[in-house]
């Protein structure tokens, strides 16, 4: 397959998963949902649509047409991918097929059902991707690596991969500034930056910087569309779990019912906890987020005014040039793999 014929094919799969009949991806997230149960139906049908959005024509070819069409060796790229949400490994594919490379993919054991059957989809669409495409339990026959997984594991990463080309990503989790000036119809927006996927992708918003003072009334009462995420039992046993031990512990917090705010440093929170730090001044904030830039994925504030920073809500639609750790693994192919 030429580049030409890969990038086609891409496109065909974004019309597809676009049109994908209601029924048909009911029983995808069932199917999901019976591996991994925070795999529900609404957050199946948002990631099948933030899919389908990286695989829109013209920003996919204008993406493209920055890298170079063919390798100079073709080579096998093992892909370690994480399931923390649905999908969440197809960027990755995407940049390895396309680049014309062949893909080994060791699946996640939480997100195999969803990942398997876009291979399907991508192989009726192009038979030819079967000579690109293998689901291995290992990856001993790769000639470079990318991976994806907590501080721990990336020292394993390291470890066995550091003799071959590897890019290989580590914890990181993303912010929301604040100003206190934010309507209420800005707040409600980052509710799904917040609650979607129940917390669990690094692009969730985990850590607020407010300002001295803060009045977290309008916020909170904005977030009360969120509340729908505790149907979900596993999210409501964390809900109780980390109540209890804001309480037991005497940690001042705020409660909503299904979602705590409690001031601490830490950028990574627990499911169902929202941690704040407050800043004196704007070069206080940016001194701050300076501090703890390598461990952020991504910063949101109301409109995108905060420099850097991407609006309210749209902390889970980035863009297909918008890598993880904003390393760019389409250039990583280029230089470092062939």
């Amino acid at each position: 397959m030429n580049h030409s014929e890969r990038l086609a094919a891409f496109v065909a799969l974004g019309h597809r998963l676009t049109q994908l009949p209601a029924d048909e991806l009911a029983d995808l997230a069932a199917r999901a949902r019976n591996q991994n149960a925070w795999f529900d139906l609404p957050n199946v049908r948002t990631a099948v649509a933030g899919v389908a959005q990286l695989l829109a024509e013209a920003p996919l070819r204008q993406w493209a047409a920055r890298y170079p069409p063919e390798p100079g060796t073709v080579r096998q790229v093992g892909v370690v991918m994480a399931g923390n949400i649905p999908l969440v490994g197809f960027h990755d594919v995407l940049c390895v097929l396309l680049s014309g490379h062949v893909l080994l993919a060791k699946l996640s054991a939480d997100d195999t059902v969803l990942m398997s059957w876009v291979f399907e989809e991508l192989l009726a669409i192009a038979p030819g991707f079967a000579d690109f495409i293998q689901v291995v339990p290992r990856l001993n026959a790769a000639d470079a690596f990318i991976a994806t997984g907590s501080d721990n594991t990336a020292r394993y990463f390291e470890y066995y991969f550091g003799q071959r080309p590897h890019l290989i990503r580590r914890n990181r989790s993303s912010i929301a500034v604040l100003t206190g000036h934010e309507t209420g119809s800005e707040l409600a927006l980052l509710a799904p930056d917040i609650f979607q996927y129940y917390g669990l992708g690094c692009r969730n918003v985990s850590k607020l910087f407010v300002p001295e003072g803060y009045n977290f009334v309008p916020l909170l009462d904005a977030l009360q569309i969120g509340e729908g995420v505790l149907n979900h039992h596993k999210y409501q046993n964390n809900y109780d779990y980390n109540k209890s031990i804001l309480l037991v512990n005497a940690v001042p917090h705020y409660d909503t019912a299904f979602l705590l705010l409690t001031r601490s440093p830490a950028l990574v929170s627990p499911i169902s906890v929202l941690h704040y730090s407050e800043f004196a001044s704007e070069v206080d904030l940016v001194d701050q987020l300076t501090d703890v830039a390598e461990r952020t994925q991504c910063v949101v504030s109301a409109g995108g005014l905060f420099a850097g920073s991407v609006p309210f809500g749209r902390a889970q639609s980035p863009g297909v040039a918008e890598y993880a750790d904003r390393i760019d693994t389409m250039e990583f192919l280029a230089a470092e793999v062939g």
